[in-house]
């Protein structure tokens, strides 16, 4: 899997309580090097039974712990069809893996919750955005990455203009029933309207057809993309466009789209055209990002690079924006009962990465995270927050 979604982040974040061990690789794919794939993964996991141990496991218990991903990826198959990157997670009863296109370096962590930092910049806002792929005969949405690109089912989305205005196949002429929304567009409770198609004095209407097919779309994505931030694309012939933007609500919608029919365009084709568009919205992001925290940091008290400050911050909700340094960790723990921090220059039993933790926790309460380089997080500090209030 290459795309991971922050529904799939809550489900590793919200696993039971107990060892997660979390494991990532780099993979070669070319080379004599492929060979050594298999060999170097045994001996992550070698590295894993000896954090197990340190933890107080016996070896019966930590053999029970790794035994359904020895199962798996034993299998001479598993290497066969590898990305970039492996990122292998294991717990009492659960195993889950991701084939990353981001190149990892090898990682050993042995905690209570799984660690997540290196998968950030698959997840975080400055490269998530969505594609609406729209015509009169089909739409889809797509939830994208740099990386990737997977169709994504949304409750109530129509399937075509048809389904949107409950077309009639028995009225004659080519006609269909229009169904308007009751106190407008926005209403989910509709009532049948006027007929309208060919050969009808009404022809000339079909644009206000489809600004209501795209009203019953934008509605059903309303409740999709709510209190999301992240790029919407379109994807269509050109004509649409004015229309679908009189319609649509969504505020991250963004001014330059994908000309041409979407229809026989598989996810893939669709994201390769789309990244022009979104990158320079991305990088524009991030840098109005940094320049709000510099004139922040200048002026008020709503800016931190302590961690000790960031990481309860975080867990409050209170952490709008979080750079955070990539490749780095900050080990110890965080208690919220007591509100007690711990840092410790070393990982020692029972610790977190608590800038793991920190950018975990921003995402989960509706922040946004950027994983970057450890040089792009100002002041050169593992991590920098801005804080809500």
């Amino acid at each position: 899997m290459t795309l991971l979604s922050v529904e799939e982040l809550k489900n590793l974040v919200e696993q039971p309580t107990g060892v997660s061990v979390s494991i990532y690789m780099p993979i070669y794919r070319v080379g004599p090097e492929i060979q050594q794939n298999p060999v170097r993964f045994k001996n992550l996991v070698r590295e894993a039974e000896n954090k197990l141990e340190e933890y107080g496991f016996e070896k019966t218990e930590i053999r029970k712990v790794l035994e359904s991903a020895l199962q798996e990826i034993d299998e001479a198959t598993f290497w066969e069809n590898q990305n970039n990157g492996l990122a292998i997670f294991i717990g009492p009863d659960f195993f889950h893996y991701y084939r990353s296109p981001l190149s990892f370096a090898e990682l050993v962590v042995v905690a209570d919750n799984f660690h997540l930092k290196p998968l950030m910049p698959l997840l975080t806002s400055d490269g998530l955005f969505y594609l609406l792929a729209l015509s009169q005969q089909e739409v889809r949405l797509l939830e994208c990455t740099r990386y990737g690109a997977r169709e994504v089912e949304v409750e109530n989305l129509p399937k075509s203009m048809d389904d949107a205005l409950q077309y009639d196949p028995t009225a004659k002429d080519g006609q269909y029933r229009l169904s308007t929304s009751k106190g407008g567009t926005n209403n989910s409770f509709q009532h049948a309207g006027s007929f309208h198609g060919q050969g009808s004095p009404d022809q000339d209407k079909i644009q206000q057809d489809i600004l209501q097919y795209f009203h019953i779309v934008d509605h059903a994505l309303h409740e999709f993309l709510r209190n999301k931030k992240a790029p919407l694309v379109l994807a269509g012939v050109e004509y649409l466009f004015p229309i679908y933007r009189e319609a649509n609500t969504y505020p991250h919608l963004v001014a330059e789209g994908i000309t041409g029919n979407p229809e026989h365009l598989k996810p893939e084709e669709l994201h390769e055209q789309a990244l022009p568009i979104v990158e320079p919205v991305f990088l524009q992001a991030q840098q109005e990002a940094m320049e709000r925290y510099q004139e922040l940091a200048a002026i008020t008290e709503k800016t931190s690079t302590d961690v000790k400050e960031a990481v309860p911050a975080a867990y409050y909700g209170r952490v709008e924006e979080l750079f955070v340094a990539v490749g780095v960790q900050q080990w110890g723990t965080f208690n919220p009962d007591t509100n007690t921090i711990e840092i410790h220059q070393e990982a020692e039993v029972g610790d977190d990465d608590l800038l793991n933790s920190a950018a975990i926790q921003t995402i989960l309460n509706g922040g946004t995270v950027y994983a970057v380089e450890p040089e792009k997080v100002p002041a050169e500090a593992p991590l920098a927050a801005v804080f809500r209030y």
